[in-house]
């Protein structure tokens, strides 16, 4: 059994620790509040840009210049993963690394696929389960900064865009955590490219204002780069969410220990007084007989 002080060292040490996570908890819920009310307000502009995406493209093809609803048999699969830069968040990184693998061994187990990763963690994950040689590319940088810019993944998405254009990949997706609220982040899977065209059959006309060449060049990769920063959004709002809930749980278990280890304490400080108490009686008892 630990002595007293032992037990007291594991107290200041348990102590020490919860002011940690504690502090670490308040600085993810400021941190979520910034992001929580930037995914609320980008959410419903790329709801409807997406929606006014898969109508308009319905009613392009190939031959209008419109590289990005190409339906072309899959052989080739990109799969972009957004995780976090850092670790202490639950099992928010290991959710999106553990769907990832699931996709790559079930579901496009007979396609080549790559990898790009937006976080470090994911990608750290999956090379140390033996995926090292699908992650082509890595951007973990735009998660470092400060305030995430739209022009920073906006390149990245371009850059995706291009891929599919020029016939690298066939299919991309992007895997991620989407924010719902402090508590709950939902594992999603979502196509990117190509656009996914409404499936209704209309026999409606569309005229095309200012032009269909504008619409091609110009609406529909603003709404793919929006859908792809949106993304990266919801994921981070999705972490600091999972931050502070994990943050929060470990305080809670900080000051459960606290109060066990308390009891210990107090149970081997009495029986360390309660012996004294004997050694002294013992020995009195002992000088009487003596004399």
């Amino acid at each position: 059994m630990a002595t007293a002080k032992e037990i007291k060292q594991r107290i200041v040490s348990i102590k020490t620790t919860m002011q940690i996570t504690s502090a670490m908890k308040l600085v993810a819920a400021a941190k979520l509040r910034k992001a929580q009310n930037a995914i609320w307000q980008i959410r419903p502009y790329a709801n409807k840009l997406q929606e006014v995406l898969q109508n308009v493209s319905s009613g392009l093809s190939e031959t209008d210049g419109n590289p990005y609803s190409i339906q072309r048999e899959i052989k080739k699969v990109l799969l972009v993963v957004v995780s976090s830069n850092k670790g202490l968040c639950g099992a928010f990184n290991n959710n999106v690394a553990k769907r990832t693998m699931e996709l790559i061994d079930n579901e496009y187990k007979n396609y080549d696929i790559e990898i790009i990763t937006v976080g470090k963690k994911a990608g750290e994950i999956l090379k140390h389960k033996g995926y090292a040689n699908l992650v082509k590319e890595n951007y973990d940088s735009i998660l470092s900064k400060k305030h995430i810019q739209y022009n920073d993944v906006a390149e990245i998405a371009q850059k995706i865009m291009n891929y599919f254009a020029e016939g690298k990949y066939d299919l991309v997706k992007i895997v991620y955590n989407r924010f719902k609220n402090a508590a709950v982040q939902i594992l999603t899977v979502e196509q990117f490219l190509p656009v996914k065209i409404e499936q209704e059959e209309t026999n409606a006309d569309y005229i095309f204002e200012p032009s269909m060449e504008y619409i091609v060049n110009h609406i529909i990769p603003k709404a793919l780069k929006i859908q792809f920063h949106k993304c990266v959004l919801d994921s981070l709002a999705a972490e600091h969410g999972a931050r502070m809930t994990a943050m929060h749980k470990a305080t809670d278990n900080a000051k459960e220990l606290v109060k066990e280890y308390t009891l210990q304490y107090n149970k081997a400080r009495q029986a360390s007084i309660t012996n004294q108490i004997l050694e002294i009686s013992s020995g009195a008892e002992a000088l009487k007989n003596k004399n």
